[in-house]
């Protein structure tokens, strides 16, 4: 295996994070800063509060989105394996 191959693999898995999980990232972030907002105008501190809606937030982007990350993950690690001969040599 050729470094540029190696670099390549690693550059293409780590975007596949990335793109995967960049939606469950972003509902997470933007549910945590609108009940901190709310807590903040209420001043209720309670520290427990952000966690069920971020779990049904998740939950329901997971439920939306799974086919299509999953398909990603299916899509590069048949990629992968398929080109799995060129990187190994005798």
């Amino acid at each position: 295996m050729t470094s540029e191959a190696a670099v390549e693999m690693i550059r293409d898995g780590l975007y596949l994070i990335l793109k995967c999980s960049l939606p469950i990232l972003l509902v997470s972030m933007v549910i945590g800063l609108i009940v901190s907002i709310l807590q903040t105008i209420t001043s209720i501190q309670e520290q427990t509060l952000t966690v069920v809606p971020k779990i049904i937030g998740i939950f329901l982007v997971i439920m939306l989105l799974g086919n299509w990350i999953m398909t990603n993950i299916v899509d590069y690690t048949t990629d992968l394996w398929s080109t799995f001969v060129y990187y190994v040599h005798k």
